[in-house]
């Protein structure tokens, strides 16, 4: 959380990590190629707002009915939620401008642009998701490995933001801290919910089932 209040500290007054926002864009901006717009324009449309969500629900979905579970299914999808309310109420509080309309690459976008709802969405759904997909896994380099190849998604998702001429830099960067905070709000819960019970010999077991009373 103190990253995010520090990066947004900077961001109204104009000092700090915001200095470097002019030159971060200017340099993506020198750098294009076609092959990278390609790339980068295909990640903004998949955690853009019209795809994201439809992925987000079929996932959702999948995962409930694959496991006949509703419990991570469900936090995924709060958190995903959760995301795009705070980022619709920062975004209106803060009414921070995007880069020059001219840079722009795939049409201009007049609305506020801190924090990054692209980098927003993908991070809740990677770094969240890996964490609920891998998390009770015995094997703990697969949660490692989840997180590593989240966190690959996320700068890059993070970067087409700033190369597509999009956001600012510590609009990503809150982005992603925001992110974390809900990753953390997640984890919290889901340790409190504690996990299921298990044989000596690893198989789960549902919970057990109150006796009724006579009354």
């Amino acid at each position: 959380m103190s990253s995010f209040v520090l990066t947004l500290g900077d961001v109204l007054k104009g000092s700090g990590l915001a200095t470097i926002d002019g030159p971060m864009t200017d340099w993506f901006v020198d750098h294009r190629t076609g092959a990278a717009t390609v790339v980068l324009a295909g990640f903004a449309f998949v955690f853009g707002p019209l795809a994201l969500p439809v992925i987000t629900l079929v996932a959702v979905v999948a995962w409930a009915l694959v496991t006949r579970r509703l419990w991570r299914p469900v936090l995924l999808a709060g958190a995903m939620l959760t995301g795009v309310v705070l980022t619709e109420v920062i975004a209106h509080a803060v009414g921070r401008s995007r880069p020059p309309a001219d840079i722009m690459m795939l049409g201009a976008d007049a609305t506020s642009s801190f924090p990054s709802g692209h980098v927003v969405g993908a991070s809740n759904f990677l770094l969240i998701g890996a964490y609920l997909a891998f998390s009770r896994s015995s094997r703990k380099i697969s949660l490692i490995t989840a997180f590593c190849a989240a966190a690959v998604g996320l700068c890059v998702e993070a970067a087409s933001r700033v190369y597509l001429g999009y956001h600012w830099f510590t609009d990503t960067v809150a982005s992603a801290s925001l992110s974390i905070v809900l990753l953390a709000v997640v984890i919290l819960l889901d340790l409190s919910r504690g996990a299921p019970r298990r044989h000596e010999h690893g198989r789960q077991v549902p919970p057990a089932i109150p006796p009724l009373s006579g009354h």
